[in-house]
């Protein structure tokens, strides 16, 4: 099974995220029916929008790995995955130069198997699992 697989069969069916077999389209399609039966209703409607792209910016990794773990990441797996984050070293490009090597400590790249706890809210309260 894959590790994707694997974190995806943990999440509850209402976590709205997308993976295979919720698309983009899927999302959107619920949502006008959610907003077309609350007017219908005359019903009180509250949508939030959480801005993902900065949440793997800002990533605790040491967080993440705890998270992993907790739902069955193996270590081994953790572990290779931790270790290419400690090695990165990143440059910045300004005026056609790029500048020297530093190390960036918080952050995950957006494909990274790492970012697979992002993809739940439930799992952003680490604080519930003590971790």
């Amino acid at each position: 099974m894959l590790l994707k697989d694997k974190v995806d069969a943990q999440l509850p069916d209402k976590q709205a995220r997308f993976s295979r077999d919720r698309s983009c389209t899927d999302r959107i399609a619920t949502l006008r029916i959610i907003v077309k039966q609350s007017m219908e209703w005359n019903s009180t409607l509250f949508i939030n929008f959480i801005d993902y792209g900065k949440t793997f910016d800002i990533a605790d990794r040491r967080t993440l790995w705890k998270l992993s773990r907790h739902y069955g990441v193996l270590d081994n797996i953790v572990n290779i995955i931790q270790n290419s984050y400690d090695r990165l070293l990143c440059k910045a490009a300004h005026r056609g130069q790029l500048t020297d090597a530093f190390q960036v400590k918080t952050g995950v790249r957006r494909a990274c198997l790492l970012t697979l706890p992002l993809s739940s809210s439930d799992r952003l309260d680490y604080e519930d699992h003590d971790i």
